[in-house]
């Protein structure tokens, strides 16, 4: 898909200086800037794993502080 950017005069000059010194094209440089950009920004997705197992005890998560006192003390 094309689309149109319109950057200022330094904004552009600094674009194709950074393509330039990593050799990509200032188009290439742009796309991975707005592929970063939406990537960092998306909601995160829970692990497929969550959820999977029911412990049938309906107290656990409230008991859950006191079930891992002392886990990982030497």
């Amino acid at each position: 898909m094309k689309t149109t950017v319109y950057l200022d005069a330094a904004e552009y000059r600094r674009v194709k200086a950074l393509a330039a010194r990593e050799g990509r094209s200032a188009a290439e440089l742009i796309r991975a800037a707005v592929s970063e950009y939406a990537r960092t920004r998306t909601e995160p997705r829970l692990p497929r794993s969550l959820g999977v197992a029911a412990s049938g005890d309906g107290t656990l998560a409230e008991r859950s502080e006191d079930l891992l006192v002392g886990l990982g003390d030497s």
